[in-house]
């Protein structure tokens, strides 16, 4: 069936090619999000593997623990950069794998922390890091999770273990390293809160962006493209909730129809760009010259309908014969020497219990005989 091959007015390769087009650039957003991460996370095992550097230069740790560290820190980074670029994440609707990454990174402190427990602060220090990290991407629900199993390892190691927690003071250069430990720990917690705080920032603009662009798509879904007046579809809609209004408030509703004169012939003698800069000019010179409660909006081709509520028959008549002389008066030789444009229209006033299809009709035929007497004038009905 030809519908079938047709979704929204598009082709069904269309479609999947434009679903396959966002689904890879979500992808790559989130890869190059996690990336951001992973530089941060391997920034702060290097500040870690150069403080415990500095203690093994002091003695106060064997040599082998620094490389040690370094496999395992930049392993776990490695892996989950690997991870990440083949796709594996995505396969998740957490595409950081908050909890698994949190776990890993807390077995490795904890496995420090009772191998080397002289230095096992530094270590300690590091659940901080590892928690702001967690908290950039977590839910409440995995906050909860990781704040539960960092308590569960701190009970296990400082509770269920005689393991002797140590702060290295014994030397100057020790007490200057671990000096050195705490202000980078606490430096490495501002920083994630900076950024945290430029991700927000971030996200409220996009917010602002995203919400700026639905207002004008709906706008420009009301909207005539070339005219800038209100299309068809939604001026009829206007004179709908115009007409419940005029009931629910007893007020009067007037209409009008305004066809320019002889359109066809401007385009014929002008051509068509020419004809559109004369809609456009009309539209504005209307738009300029009516209240700010009525609505104007394009019928079809050259025909503008304009809805003027609270106004008597008489006082519509008067509007539209001073917007006829506006537009007469206009210098459109500006567009082409020679030129000249005016307007007719049919201005009818709702009676009770009226449709809108009934008083457009009245409109019309009102519209109808301002042509048939010469056009260039206002026919009321």
């Amino acid at each position: 069936m030809g519908s079938a091959a047709v979704i929204s007015g598009m082709p069904a390769g269309t479609v999947d090619g434009a679903t396959r087009a966002r689904t890879l650039a979500v992808r790559a957003r989130r890869m190059k999000q996690r990336r951001q991460m992973f530089d941060l996370v391997a920034a702060s095992y290097l500040t870690d593997a150069l403080l415990l550097l500095i203690y093994s230069f002091t003695g106060t740790i064997p040599e082998i623990v620094v490389p040690t560290y370094i496999a395992c820190g930049f392993g776990i980074i490695v892996g989950s950069i690997a991870l990440s670029e083949s796709g594996f994440y995505d396969r998740f609707k957490d595409h950081y794998l908050v909890l698994p990454t949190v776990a890993l990174n807390v077995a490795l402190v904890m496995g420090f922390c009772i191998w080397v427990p002289q230095i096992a602060f530094l270590f300690l220090c590091s659940l901080f890091i590892i928690f702001n990290f967690a908290s950039l991407r977590a839910s409440t629900s995995q906050s909860l999770i990781c704040w539960a199993t960092m308590a569960a390892a701190l009970v296990v190691l400082l509770v269920f273990t005689d393991t002797p927690i140590a702060i290295p003071h014994d030397t100057l250069l020790e007490r200057t390293v671990t000096m050195l430990a705490l202000v980078l720990t606490l430096g490495r917690c501002m920083f994630i809160g900076m950024y945290s705080s430029a991700m927000r920032v971030s996200l409220y603009k996009r917010g602002l962006q995203l919400r700026e662009a639905y207002r004008r798509i709906e706008e420009l879904a009301e909207l005539d493209e070339l005219t800038g007046a209100f299309n068809r579809r939604c001026i009829m809609r206007m004179l709908d909730d115009e007409i419940a209004r005029a009931e629910r408030s007893a007020t009067p509703l007037s209409l009008a129809l305004i066809d320019l004169d002889w359109f066809k012939r401007i385009n014929d003698s002008f051509g068509h760009p020419t004809g559109d800069e004369v809609l456009r000019t009309f539209a504005i010179t209307i738009f300029a010259n009516i209240r700010s409660f009525d609505r104007f909006g394009r019928y079809g081709g050259e025909e503008f309908l304009l809805l003027l509520p609270n106004t008597s028959r008489e006082d519509a008549h008067a509007l539209l014969d001073r917007l006829r002389e506006i537009v007469g008066e206009l210098d459109w030789t500006a567009f082409s020497p020679g030129m000249r444009v005016t307007l007719s229209a049919g201005v009818t006033t709702m009676s009770p219990d009226e449709t809108a299809e009934s008083v457009l009709a009245r409109a019309d035929s009102a519209l109808y005989a301002a042509k048939e007497k010469g056009r260039n004038r206002i026919a009321t009905t």
